[in-house]
């Protein structure tokens, strides 16, 4: 099994491999200064959309993707050659993270403004106060744990506003906003998952009819209805995204996006896939 290796795939897998080991073993603050941030960042740095392909958050991690690199990046090497299948690889990758980490970095402004614009109302009402809380709902809901905060809107909203009310409420609002800027500078995004589902989406596009058998439950399935189910089971769960879930579900959709853009130019250009 391990002779159909190809030589792009096996450099990839030892790069991935010894850059995890230096991480992990000689520097670890590597990760931190290499690791992707949202583009609106203190810490964002313009060569993260590289570097954070190369590095993962832990052994499961790496080896999950390395597995898939091994079983789709081969054939795809065969038919592209070592220097395309590179470039596609790379392009999925990068375009991913400056996605991900760009529509995070609006994401985030978006929400920052409302919490800046609520502080600079002279005499805010809890319509105002409800607008602040909605786009939290909407964007960054893990906020809203802070403190009594559904309880002070409430308790208000029934007394209709008041000097009272706008003191307490700018303070949370402050709070809140404090913690998410400290909390967006901590953004992190690693790992190759990007690039490795630009893959899955071209081994399913070059050899839809191709039986692959899965590990659990150890069924065989073609090649096509593999990337239809692993492309509606991440945008699932990137939109219904559940506390504690530390996965870039919407990291894994842009690499395939990517991919195919790119697959479609090169069909395009050249009638086909390759």
């Amino acid at each position: 099994m391990f002779g159909r290796i190809t030589p792009m795939v096996k450099n990839l897998l030892i790069i991935n491999a010894a850059v995890y080991f230096l991480a992990e073993y000689i520097l670890p603050g590597v990760t931190n200064y290499g690791a992707l941030r949202y583009i609106n960042s203190t810490y964002f740095l313009p060569f993260q959309i590289v570097t954070y392909m190369f590095l993962h958050g832990g052994f499961w991690h790496l080896f999950s993707n390395m597995f898939g690199l091994f079983i789709f990046g081969p054939l795809l090497e065969q038919v592209w050659g070592s220097k395309r299948f590179l470039v596609y690889y790379m392009a999925c990758g990068i375009g991913a993270g400056v996605l991900y980490a760009g529509s995070g970095g609006l994401e985030t402004l978006y929400v920052k403004n409302s919490l800046q614009h609520y502080q600079k109302i002279e005499h805010p009402t809890t319509a105002d106060f409800t607008d602040v809380i909605n786009v939290l709902e909407r964007h960054a809901d893990q906020y809203l744990r802070i403190g009594a905060l559904r309880d002070f809107k409430y308790e208000y909203a029934e007394q209709g506003g008041g000097s009272q009310f706008e003191a307490q409420s700018k303070q949370l609002v402050y709070q809140i906003s404090e913690a998410y800027s400290n909390a967006r500078d901590q953004f992190l995004l690693v790992g190759a998952s990007g690039a490795i589902f630009g893959i899955i989406l071209a081994f399913g596009l070059l050899f839809p009819d191709m039986q692959l058998m899965l590990l659990f439950p150890p069924i065989p399935i073609k090649a096509k209805y593999l990337v239809m189910f692993y492309g509606a089971y991440e945008f699932l769960s990137g939109v219904s995204q559940r506390p504690g879930d530390n996965v870039a579900h919407f990291a894994h959709i842009a690499g395939m996006l990517v991919g195919y853009l790119i697959l479609r130019q090169w069909k395009k250009q050249h009638g086909n896939f390759y």
